[in-house]
């Protein structure tokens, strides 16, 4: 220091930390005077001297001035210097960047101003130092005195140009200070580190893209500002990124991707755009490189589809069938468990778009991958199950084929009709609402005799007897109206010729018992004509209750649909059909004369009657000349192609399940009226003795 001080006049020194701009300038330019002919004459010990009196008396001091006159005097010994300022750089820097955190303001201006002339001496021989630069220039251009923020700018573009010149910077060391500034929410601090990273990007011997996954999110963060400016500086370079990519061969999608699916999901309608767009095109650049992530994009893609964006909506669907167009296998690393997971989550999404792709990727994994997806069954049959309750009638009957699919397995077929089953005994709105159309799918899906097999075996040892009632009406109702079984009822016509139609006749038969206006009907689909007129006569009087008739009216209405045409022309053979006069007749004599079905059943009988030749008298009495035969079953029948069905013995089974009904309806009147008598009795008052 003592060198210094005879080196450098007191009078330069005194004006070095003078309060006036001008003072300290002058003083400054002595200095560089001074310092270059120290440099000619090659005394860099002195020139040392000088620096540590600059750093340690000035630019350390408690004072402002003197702290400002240090800063303008490092400046000065650097332009001094000139070409050989590089020796005394790690000197001369480090005090200037100290500087950058000065609480006076004007010290921080100074500062960057000081670096700035430094800059322009030294270049590309600071680079050593750019790091630190690049971290006190991010900090200053938030700075809150806009006099600091021009400074940084200007300091900043100079850096730029030199870092872009210099064959020494190192991209490496300086990804990750920009990957932990990329988070910080300062606008000022965001446009300057969108400023670097689209500087640095231009530069063709920086490999940018290869780093983009380690400041990618940062970016995307940015989407969101509420800067307009800031936005779309992100915006731009992400676009040039995008390009970047599409035409690069060495891309590391797997890193990306994971960032683009936790954006997707961001309330930013403009971030989850963006980052959906990103998507799409990896999926149709990267190939196998995505398979492992599949799972994560589906999760991201599949709310998107019900996005309220349409821009959002037709990207996320585009991107949805060209992930769903990639056969990919497990060897691959293609996570089947995975993509059913997302798939189940998504079966529960309040919008009906989601619900019914994820629907369709569980559809295409069982068309695709049957036996791996079948080891995860027990991951997704209880929703798949509950699916089925889904207020969507398009999201049912998708439900219901990936059910079919799944069915094919006889144990997976059993598990869901009764689920189905205890699903409608549990709701009976589901029942009403729904029970036709899944019925139906089911039958066009699975077979409907096989459908229908599996619904009357469960049903027949069904213990709550209301239920199995209404279950059975439900089902006779749909397979008398359903253009999807005309098969089974061509099967079931058949009944008294055909080996199979028997089959199916006594499998119904069981269950079809709980109803007898199903066993009527189904006995007229047989023409099994005398069993039913059996049926009839067994009938007691409590079995004709209200319910009984609501069901015969149903039915009297159904007779006349062109489904029961066949039945309507053997009317006009009364001598080869006897017995379904006999079932018409009883039908109309258990109708209320005054009922609409009782006069749309008499009209029908006598207007066959008058077709047929009137062949039987007004009041049902045989003509005296033609006693009415005892036919059988058999007499509607050529013998060389009957099969036998012990009619008796399904008589005895239709009356004892009908028993067990009275019983059972029997047993609840009587459970109602005690009910209600103790409740009357817990209600009346206590006499008082009159006495």
């Amino acid at each position: 220091m003592t060198d210094a001080l005879s080196i450098i006049p007191a009078f330069v020194l005194r004006n070095l930390s003078d309060k006036l701009y001008e003072k300290r300038k002058n003083a400054a330019l002595e200095i560089e005077g001074i310092v270059k002919q120290l440099a000619l004459a090659g005394e860099h010990e002195k020139i040392s001297s000088v620096i540590n009196l600059l750093v340690t008396e000035y630019t350390h001091s408690l004072h402002a001035n003197q702290r400002k006159g240090g800063l303008i005097g490092l400046a000065a010994v650097t332009v001094g210097l000139t070409a050989e300022a590089s020796q005394h750089l790690e000197k001369i820097v480090p005090p200037v960047l100290h500087a950058f955190l000065d609480q006076d303001s004007r010290v921080r201006y100074y500062a960057c101003e000081a670096l700035y002339n430094i800059a322009k001496i030294v270049r590309g021989e600071f680079i050593v130092y750019f790091n630190q630069i690049f971290d006190a220039l991010c900090k200053l251009s938030a700075d809150s005195d806009s006099n600091v923020q021009s400074a940084t700018h200007l300091l900043d573009r100079l850096v730029k140009d030199i870092v872009t010149e210099s064959d020494q910077f190192s991209i490496e060391e300086f990804i990750p200070l920009l990957r932990d500034r990329m988070n910080v929410l300062s606008p000022y601090v965001r446009q300057f580190l969108v400023g670097w990273i689209t500087v640095l990007d231009s530069v063709p011997d920086i490999d940018m893209l290869g780093f983009l996954p380690d400041f990618l999110d940062g970016l995307f963060n940015m989407l969101s500002d509420s800067s307009h400016e800031i936005r779309q500086q992100a915006d731009s370079a992400l676009s040039e990124f995008l390009q970047e990519i599409k035409n690069s061969p060495n891309v590391d999608y797997g890193r990306m991707a994971e960032i683009l699916v936790q954006r997707a999901a961001s309330p930013d309608e403009f971030t989850r755009l963006t980052s959906l767009t990103w998507i799409n095109e990896f999926v149709k650049l990267a190939g196998d490189q995505l398979v492992p992530h599949y799972a994560d994009i589906l999760g991201a893609i599949l709310p998107c589809i019900s996005d309220k964006e349409e821009k959002i909506r037709v990207v996320a669907r585009e991107t949805n069938e060209e992930l769903r167009a990639i056969h990919a296998n497990p060897a691959e690393g293609f996570d089947i468990a995975a993509i059913l997971s997302i798939a189940r989550r998504q079966i529960t999404s309040e919008w009906e778009a989601t619900r019914l792709e994820a629907l369709h990727w569980m559809a295409t994994l069982l068309a695709r991958h049957r036996s791996e997806v079948i080891t995860h069954l027990n991951d997704i049959f209880d929703s798949l199950l509950k699916a089925l309750s889904d207020p969507s009638d398009e999201v049912v009957l998708l439900v219901l084929e990936v059910h079919a699919c799944i069915a094919k397995d006889v144990q997976h077929f059993r598990h869901l009709v009764v689920y189905l089953i205890h699903s409608f005994q549990s709701d009976n709105m589901l029942l009403e609402k729904r029970g036709a159309l899944i019925v139906r799918r089911l039958c066009v899906l699975l077979g409907s005799e096989r459908v229908y097999r599996e619904f009357s075996t469960i049903l027949e040892g069904e213990d709550d007897l209301d239920f199995a009632s209404i279950m059975v009406q439900a089902l006779n109702l749909i397979l008398l109206t359903s253009s999807e079984l005309a098969n089974l009822r061509e099967l079931l016509k058949q009944s008294l010729t055909n080996p199979s139609g028997k089959d199916l006749f006594l499998s119904l038969y069981s269950s079809w018992c709980h109803s007898p206006m199903a066993i009527l009907s189904l006995c007229l689909l047989a023409q099994a004509y005398h069993h039913a007129s059996d049926a009839i006569q067994s009938l007691g009087e409590e079995d004709i209750n209200v319910k009984f008739l609501v069901q015969l009216d149903k039915l009297i209405r159904l007779l006349e649909t062109p489904i029961f045409a066949y039945m309507r022309l053997q009317l006009l053979y009364p001598d080869k059909y006897p017995w379904l006069f006999m079932v018409l007749y009883g039908l109309l004599s258990l109708l209320p004369q005054q009922s609409a079905a009782f006069k749309i059943l008499r009209t029908r009988i006598k207007s066959t009657r008058s077709l047929a030749g009137k062949r039987y008298q007004d009041d049902w009495e045989p003509a005296q000349h033609e006693k009415f035969p005892r036919a059988t079953e058999r007499d509607n029948h050529d013998d060389s192609n009957m099969h036998n069905i012990n009619f008796a013995s399904r008589l005895q089974q239709f009356q004892h399940v009908q028993y067990l009904h009275r019983m059972h309806s029997n047993t609840s009147q009587q459970s109602s009226q005690n009910s209600a008598s103790a409740s009357f009795s817990q209600d009346m008052p206590i006499s008082r003795d009159p006495r």
